[in-house]
Formats: C-alpha cells, sequence, structure tokens
C-alpha cells in the first residue's frame, strides 16, 4: 500500500514541475495582447511608431524605398514638379528629391543618434556622480551644469562645431554636448529620490558595498525617466541637426543630409516650393511622431511609479 502511494508521487511530481511552463506562456500571451490593445486604443501613438520605423529602416536600408541614384541627376528633368515618377519632383540638377530625401535619413538618423548617445552617456554620468556622492562633487558638477544651461543650445552647439570643425560627427558631438544639462539634471534628481528610498538605506545598513547598491538599486530604478528624456531629446536632436546643417556645418555638398536639402531649396522657392516644403515635411513628421511617443513612454512610467 505504502509502496504504491510512493510511485504516485513520483508519477505526480514531473507533472507538478511541468506545470510553469504553460504558465509563463499564458503570461507572455497576455502581455502581447495588453500591447496590441494598448496600440490599437491609441491611434495616433501606432501611427508615430510606424513614422519612426519607416525613418529607420530608411536610414540603414535606403534601397527598399528608392531605387534612384541620389547624386545623379537628369539636366532635361530639373524643376519636375511632385507626380508618379518623381514622388517629391526633381531639384535643379534633375535628381530625384525623394531619393535624397531617403538617403538623407541615414546622415540625419546617424547624426541625432551619436547626440543622444553622447547627451545619456555623459549626462547621465554627471548626474549619478552628483546624486550618489553628494558633498563637494555635487556642488562643483551642478555649478558646471548651471553654466551650460546659461547658453542657449543652438549657440553652444554652433561655438563647439566652430571649434571642432565641419562634419556630420562633429555636428552630432556638439549637439549631443549642448544637451548635457538636462540629462544631468534629471539623473541627478533621480539619483537623489532613489538613494533616500528605504531598500538603500536596508541595504547600506546590512554592510552592502557602495557599488553593489549602486548596480542593484540605483541604476535599474533612476533610468526610466532619463531613457524618457532620451527618447523626447531625439526630436529635437533631430531639428538641431537638421538646423546646423541647414547653416551649413554639415557634411559637404553633394551629401543629402535633410537641413542641406532645405538650404539648396530655399533659392529655388517661387517655381519649385516642393524642394523645401517637403524634406520640411518629413523633418516635422519624424520629430513630431518621436515626441509622441516619449509621451507616451513618459505616461507609462509615470503610473508604473
Amino acid at each position: 500500500m505504502s509502496q504504491s502511494l510512493l510511485d504516485d508521487q513520483t508519477e505526480a511530481a514531473p507533472a507538478r514541475t511541468a506545470a510553469p511552463e504553460p504558465a509563463a506562456g499564458q503570461e507572455r500571451r497576455d502581455r502581447t495582447r495588453r500591447t496590441l490593445r494598448f496600440l490599437l486604443r491609441r491611434p495616433g501613438l501606432l501611427l508615430s511608431v510606424a513614422v519612426v520605423v519607416l525613418v529607420v529602416l530608411a536610414s540603414f536600408r535606403p534601397g527598399l524605398f528608392a531605387s534612384q541614384d541620389p547624386l545623379k541627376g537628369v539636366p532635361s528633368q530639373n524643376f519636375r514638379p511632385p507626380s508618379g515618377s518623381h514622388w517629391f519632383g526633381t531639384d535643379e540638377l534633375g535628381r530625384d528629391l525623394f531619393s535624397r530625401v531617403v538617403h538623407g535619413a541615414q546622415l540625419s538618423l546617424k547624426a541625432t543618434l551619436i547626440a543622444v548617445l553622447v547627451a545619456f552617456v555623459v549626462g547621465g554620468l554627471l548626474g549619478l556622480l552628483a546624486g550618489f556622492v553628494g558633498r563637494w562633487v555635487d556642488d562643483v558638477l551642478m555649478r558646471f551644469v548651471d553654466v551650460l544651461l546659461a547658453i542657449p543650445a543652438l549657440f553652444l552647439s554652433l561655438a563647439l562645431v566652430t571649434a571642432l570643425g565641419y562634419g556630420t560627427v562633429k555636428v552630432a558631438v556638439a549637439v549631443g554636448i549642448a544637451s548635457v544639462a538636462s540629462f544631468a539634471r534629471v539623473a541627478r534628481a533621480e539619483v537623489l529620490r532613489v538613494r533616500q528610498a528605504l531598500y538603500v538605506e536596508a541595504s547600506r545598513s546590512c554592510g552592502v558595498r557602495w557599488y553593489s547598491v549602486l548596480r542593484r538599486h540605483v541604476l535599474p530604478n533612476a533610468a526610466g525617466p532619463v531613457i524618457v528624456l532620451a527618447t523626447l531629446d531625439f526630436g529635437a536632436s533631430v531639428l538641431a541637426v537638421s538646423a546646423l546643417s541647414f547653416l551649413g556645418y554639415g557634411a559637404p555638398p553633394p551629401a543629402p543630409e535633410w537641413g542641406t536639402l532645405i538650404s539648396d531649396g530655399r533659392n529655388y522657392l517661387a517655381n519649385a516650393w516642393w524642394l523645401t516644403a517637403l524634406p520640411g515635411l518629413v523633418i516635422a513628421a519624424t520629430v513630431l511622431a518621436a515626441n509622441r511617443i516619449a509621451r507616451a513612454l513618459d505616461g507609462e512610467w509615470s503610473r508604473q511609479r
């Protein structure tokens, strides 16, 4: 009798250990359904995600959207308005403007990502040191951040790119350094909030080393708002990079940067409005889509807090 009971228990044991696998799969499916329901109830957010995805695809694989050479023109087809053969029309040299906008996304998005990465890393480190170490380190770093905040971002970018030189990467670095102050202040505020939490104080009282507290508690709980700020700064960086390219600090011609396209087309507004209007609409759509996604992430993060 006892042997049969032991056999029944051994046969039932694998069934109990295998039970969590369907539960985990069901949890993943429920999370996917909630995400899809969240997006379907917000068509503006869904459209914004689609716009950003298309811009990213165009920056990495421009051949998927445009088959014509952005640098090769046909002089006999110059100043053609938008049509089925040339969706965005042609410029003064007969080059297809849609191909130039698509290939220009690669340069503009590259500069934008570099700018956001520089601001995120440098500003995040400054805010982390100021908030976690405190004392005189906090005073020195925050006074430096105050100096950066006192200078308008565009003027600071112009000064930096003048010192560094012309080019896409140098423009990106200048825009990123001009955005360091906002990242530093947000990171410092979040680190100060997390550092005063009860679980951090409990970890310190138990003798946990400072780098373990920083890695396990402070960084994961303070990174959310900084990531949201990076998403929001993406749109501002697109505008800043395009503005500097418009002023002639970006890649030299005939590189089709978005700001350069608008600058080249401003001389022909009277007879070829599409040379400035359509690239400008692409920039505006990208910035608005990035800002919409950032607002959604901010709202979701605030709800979880």
